[in-house]
């Protein structure tokens, strides 16, 4: 009996080291196929990326080896795409005109190269090193430090759903987002009965919130869809 409850608990680990990035494969094939990224928006990336690397510097407050490992995996399937979503512009040949590192909101996120999300990542993660070197000691800081990390990662979907209202289409997102829920829903579950930071667990349930929303976005635009005229 104990030694199937190791085996449970060493699957539902692994599963939370990779079942983050398990939904972004379908979407990952689905711009690679396309060669157009326009349906997914790269602020998705943005939102994990500063989420997770707020996560890794959460170490004034103990949690699971688990959910380390977890950042890390994110951290370089958000690269992934970011890298595939530049190599699609310069194929399709967009304009690179003031689309390099800028923080010109206009800008911001936008650029064409891959090497300037991985400047600007750099540059944040260093920035955070130092702030969190002169402050661990501080347990106010460190709460802050958990509560923005899993702020960022509550609002994940977000920038999803603005665009999906903008475009009022959700093509191509629907095996992503069903992933989504099914692992906010698993990671959730994790969280609460491995007794891990409650902001840890009160981050999932805002995502479930806006997994639905998003899903009820999916079925109403594809009945939109539906009754247009040809």
């Amino acid at each position: 009996m104990e030694s199937s409850w190791t085996l449970l608990s060493w699957l539902a680990s692994c599963l939370m080291v990779f079942g983050g990035a398990l939904p972004y494969v379908p979407q990952y094939q689905e711009i690679q196929g396309s060669s157009n990224s326009e349906g997914f928006s790269t602020r998705v990336c943005l939102v994990l990326l500063i989420a997770n690397i707020l996560r890794i510097f959460f170490i004034g407050k103990q949690f699971e080896l688990t959910l380390l490992l977890q950042s890390v995996v994110m951290i370089a399937t958000m690269f992934a795409i970011l890298h595939l979503c530049c190599a699609v512009q310069t194929t399709n040949r967009v304009s690179t005109k003031q689309r390099r590192l800028s923080l010109d909101f206009n800008y911001f996120w936008k650029w064409s190269a891959f090497e300037d999300y991985l400047l600007f990542c750099f540059g944040f993660t260093m920035l955070c090193a130092v702030i969190t070197l002169l402050l661990l000691d501080s347990v106010v800081f460190v709460e802050t430090l958990g509560s923005l990390a899993v702020t960022f990662e509550a609002m994940l979907g977000v920038p999803q759903l603005l665009q999906n209202f903008q475009s009022r289409s959700t093509k191509g997102m629907v095996k992503m987002v069903l992933l989504w829920t099914a692992g906010d829903v698993f990671k959730t579950a994790y969280f609460v009965m491995n007794d891990s930071p409650t902001q840890f667990w009160v981050c999932g349930s805002v995502q479930i919130l806006i997994d639905v929303a998003i899903l009820l976005q999916v079925l109403f635009y594809s009945q939109d869809t539906q009754t247009k005229p040809d």
